[in-house]
């Protein structure tokens, strides 16, 4: 799981790492509208607030979440299967989602992004051109605090300052293969 506060990179990250092991995605599910350029089952799986309800009553989600006033949660099965096939998959979720998680599935392998300063974030997140002014300012006010709750809550493997995209890809790629069962020999190649 690889987690931290908006503007960190954790999209592009998890997009490489799942090219380069080759993993799985984790395509969450949500109830909030898709931004320009998001596809659904690729992006998330976009679903309407009646079908976020049945599928978390059926525990058909591993965790779930409202942020910023929309559900997003990720979907059970699909972890469930990609562990049977001994496959590795990916998920992008927050903090409480990474606790509900680990309740779940306690072996998981956890990563939470920092930025390299404050400046850099906003940076960061004004730099995507997705989001309303008021929108950036509580995902900024949002980080600070973030960032104490990961270190409080024993929920990550690890801590990693993401000042360098391909470093901070290596390192997480590194822990991955150190780390799992799985031979990843085939595919350096």
């Amino acid at each position: 799981m690889i987690s931290g506060p908006s503007g960190v990179g954790k999209s592009t990250i998890c997009h490489r790492l799942c090219e380069m092991i080759p993993a799985e995605f984790s395509v969450s599910v949500t109830t909030r509208p898709p931004r320009p350029g998001e596809k659904n089952d690729q992006d998330y799986r976009y679903v309407d607030q009646d079908e976020f309800v049945r599928l978390r009553g059926a525990d058909g989600l591993a965790e779930w979440a409202e942020v910023y006033g929309n559900l997003y949660g990720t979907p059970r099965a699909a972890i469930e299967e990609a562990i049977k096939a001994g496959r590795v998959i990916i998920l992008e979720i927050d903090i409480k989602g990474c606790l509900q998680v680990r309740e779940k599935f306690p072996d998981t392998m956890t990563f939470f992004l920092l930025p390299p300063t404050p400046e850099e974030q906003q940076r960061r997140i004004v730099g995507r051109k997705t989001d309303a002014a008021d929108v950036i300012e509580r995902r900024l006010a949002k980080a600070d605090g973030e960032i104490r709750y990961a270190s409080e809550v024993g929920c990550f493997n690890e801590f990693i300052i993401n000042d360098d995209l391909d470093e901070t890809v290596d390192r997480i790629y590194q822990a991955i293969v150190h780390n799992c069962a799985r031979d990843f020999r085939e595919a350096d190649q």
